[in-house]
């Protein structure tokens, strides 16, 4: 049984591939990586949250600064068609996700 499972888990990996929602995010990110500019903006956005986060994680609380340079990146994101779409398909796929999460943790959390 543990090997099948595996099995099902490599199969829903490989589904939710083919969903016309993550293959919309994938062109959509494809079109990113053509663009400079947005490229630019997203790879320094997605650092600023890793860093946010390895801050919190770590027991720091953020600078003053964070609001203001959420706001500017805000601000940068909406101003590039090419990155509202891509956040608007990752959101999409992300209900996906969400429900996919509470099947898996169905049985874990009967447990709690």
């Amino acid at each position: 049984m543990a090997q099948n499972i595996y099995d099902i888990a490599n199969e829903l990996e490989r589904s939710i591939r083919q969903l016309p929602e993550y293959k919309a995010a994938e062109a959509s990110k494809a079109a990113i990586e053509e663009n400079k500019e947005a490229k630019d903006i997203l790879e320094k956005y997605v650092a600023f949250q890793r860093e946010v986060q390895q801050q919190l994680q770590s027991g720091q609380m953020p600078g003053s600064d964070l609001q203001q340079t959420l706001q500017d990146f805000n601000q940068k994101i909406q101003a590039n068609s090419l990155l509202t779409d891509y956040f608007t398909k990752q959101q999409q796929l992300s209900v996906y996700i969400a429900d996919l999460e509470k099947i898996i943790f169905k049985p874990l959390n009967e447990l709690l």
